[in-house]
């Protein structure tokens, strides 16, 4: 049996297939933009037209949620990193505080007033895509890169477009 052992952690382990998001990932991911594209499409719509403290549970309904997928998304680097990287290279620190930071970041958005908190969390989307950008080729999952685009452009559209209305 061959061993050969560097001093660079090795992230492209696996079968390269599965580095391929196939039709289960992406249908979750289109079913996870419903509370965001619902939620801006009843606020724009029922914005002065229902009570304010339903209007408001909404508002967070939509916020807390926003704030989820931003912590989501600072995880899954996390999780791409854990299973191979021993000795932390500059990928492997950049994925672990971008991860934490991501989630700090949606934590304060979540503290804020909803209109400023939701603009901040929809440029967060935008800023985790971007990295993510440089970061999945290094860790062998570029091929996410089209759908993390996709779901990153409606959800932090619907961010922008909830916190114009309310």
């Amino acid at each position: 049996m061959d061993v050969t052992t560097s001093s660079t952690p090795s992230y492209r382990q696996g079968d390269p297939a599965q580095a391929h998001p196939g039709e289960l990932a992406r249908k979750l991911g289109y079913a996870g933009l419903i509370p965001f594209v619902g939620g801006a499409l009843f606020v724009w719509l029922l914005t002065g037209r229902i009570d304010r403290e339903p209007f408001i549970f909404l508002v967070n309904a939509i916020t807390g949620y926003a704030a989820l997928i931003v912590s989501f998304l600072g995880g899954l680097p996390w999780g791409l990193v854990m299973r191979d990287a021993a000795e932390p290279d500059d990928t492997v620190r950049k994925a672990l505080w971008w991860g934490i930071a991501y989630s700090l970041l949606a934590w304060v958005a979540l503290c804020m007033p909803a209109h400023a908190g939701l603009v901040v969390l929809g440029t967060l989307l935008i800023v985790a895509y971007l990295n993510d950008r440089k970061l999945y080729p290094a860790l062998g999952v570029e091929h996410w890169l089209t759908l993390r685009f996709q779901l990153t452009a409606i959800a932090s559209l619907s961010c922008f477009l909830t916190a114009a209305q309310i």
